[in-house]
């Protein structure tokens, strides 16, 4: 079997592996967090052909699909490949007949919040496939596949689906992807002696400013309680609402020509704006004043575009397979003034100055160093625990996917459009962003009786929309 160029069987090779730290991390007693990515669709695909591509594509993309994470004779977790019966992971589910798109639309919601809060079982490979096959309004029908975040992070996961589709106007050719350079810092370039002390100086303060802090957040200093994030238990596996709103990309594009920085920098302000909106709006007086904390999830890959799998699975691969980001830690920007009376371009600058700044620090990698040494001496569950601490001691998280350019299509059927999800995770906010088409898909997963996704997702449109403005009057 091939798939853009590559031969599946050459990964059937690979034996038996550990599992990886990050996995055992998000497979464990206290953590269990999954990606739940959603094709719309022009036409709904059979069950009997989405076990064919299964079988024939999906499969053979990574032993980890056809693997069970178990525990060996020493109490180690590996992944021990098994027989798939690929009919046990597909699920298609029965909606009323008659319905009207806008019923549906609810319907394919309630769904996806009854999925997102089940656990995996153990005792088969960790995913699975959902086909909803009928009309929404946005697509004739929906693929959703539910991913362990133990199989790897989300450019793993989104690299292999990327590599199930091909080009819906032409298959043979390959699919492109923008540039996503993310413009590092980097203080072996300076031009004079004193800039590169300067330089120095500065990133031992921001290392030892970020790591500290770091340390700080994750065992007990945790943000305000505010109208999204309602206190400290942890909010894993309740119901949540989805609800996504899409941004032009080319937008996008020239409010960072207008302000500089980078196309993630501006959409984390819209996000940052938004929220402080959705908080004034909702919640009590001085609710957009609140300290609050974002987590903002870096690739730590050399490459920050997706590589053929051969590519992924070499062992000295600037891309590999697995679970290769971290997190910062990225105050959300407030101002006791009126949210809706603030400069909304000052969210934009803020997030550019803080980012750069601990892009500028060796914080998140000495974070790091920290995971594996409590991991070494305490055990990989009691790590867990301290990575569960750190994102419930937070209020959101926001992470982001480049997709392809051109329109893709899976065995032939057209895909409209997709979005993304984090679930599991001991929050009552997620944002997710993914590119395709020249469009920025931002899916919000919020705890339902306690977030209004539908409202906050307003409020991301009209943060852009004020941005947007101000960054075409600013000169």
């Amino acid at each position: 079997m091939e798939f853009n160029g590559e031969r599946a069987d050459a990964l059937e090779e690979v034996v038996d592996e550990p599992v990886s730290p990050t996995g055992q991390y998000f497979n464990s007693s206290v953590l269990s967090i999954s990606i739940l990515a959603t094709l719309e669709i022009d036409i709904p695909i059979a069950a009997s052909q989405a076990c064919f591509l299964l079988n024939t594509v999906f499969l053979p993309i990574n032993p980890r699909f056809s693997s069970l994470m178990v525990r060996d004779e020493h109490g180690v977790k590996q992944w021990k490949r098994v027989d798939v019966k690929v009919e046990d992971h597909v699920h298609v589910p029965i909606f009323p007949d008659g319905l009207s798109l806008e019923s549906n639309d609810e319907y394919l919601q309630e769904y996806l919040s009854k999925i997102a809060m089940e656990r995996f079982p153990q005792s088969r490979p960790l995913w699975e496939i959902h086909l909803i096959q009928y009309p929404t309004s946005n697509a004739a029908g929906s693929v959703i596949f539910k991913l362990h975040h133990a199989l790897g992070d989300g450019f793993s996961l989104m690299g292999a689906l990327f590599n199930c589709l091909k080009r819906a106007d032409n298959p043979s050719v390959p699919l492109t992807f923008p540039s996503s350079r993310q413009g590092l810092s980097s203080y072996c370039n300076r031009n004079s002696f004193f800039k590169r002390v300067t330089g120095l100086l500065s990133m031992i303060l921001n290392t030892t400013s970020d790591f500290a802090w770091s340390i700080l957040k994750s065992s007990f200093l945790e943000d305000d309680r505010t109208p999204i994030r309602a206190g400290n238990e942890g909010v894993e596996f309740r119901p949540i609402g989805i609800s996504t709103v899409t941004f032009s990309l080319d937008q996008i594009k020239q409010i960072k020509e207008k302000l500089g920085g980078t196309i993630n920098d501006v959409i984390t302000g819209i996000i940052f704006y938004g929220t402080r909106l959705y908080m004034q709006n909702w919640g009590p007086p001085g609710s957009s004043n609140s300290k609050s904390t974002a987590l903002v999830l870096l690739n730590t890959r050399i490459v920050t575009n997706y590589q053929s799998l051969q590519e992924m699975i070499k062992a000295d691969s600037k891309s590999p397979w697995g679970n290769r980001f971290v997190f910062l830690h990225v105050p959300i920007p407030n101002d006791p003034a009126d949210a809706e009376m603030v400069n909304p371009l000052d969210f934009v600058y803020k997030v550019r100055e803080i980012i750069k700044r601990k892009r500028g620090s060796l914080g998140v990698f000495l974070t790091g160093e920290l995971l594996e040494m409590m991991r070494k001496f305490r055990g990989p569950e009691t790590t867990a625990q301290y990575i569960h601490s750190t994102l419930k001691n937070t209020s959101m998280v926001i992470t982001n996917m480049i997709g392809p350019m051109e329109q893709m299509a899976l065995a032939d059927h057209p895909v409209r459009g997709m979005y993304f999800v984090v679930v599991g995770s001991p929050q009552s906010l997620t944002v997710s962003i993914v590119s395709y088409m020249g469009k920025l898909r931002v899916a919000v997963g919020a705890e339902k009786g306690f977030i209004d996704d539908k409202l906050y997702a307003s409020c991301l449109e009209n943060a852009f929309t004020r941005i947007f403005k101000a960054a075409l009057c600013s000169t």
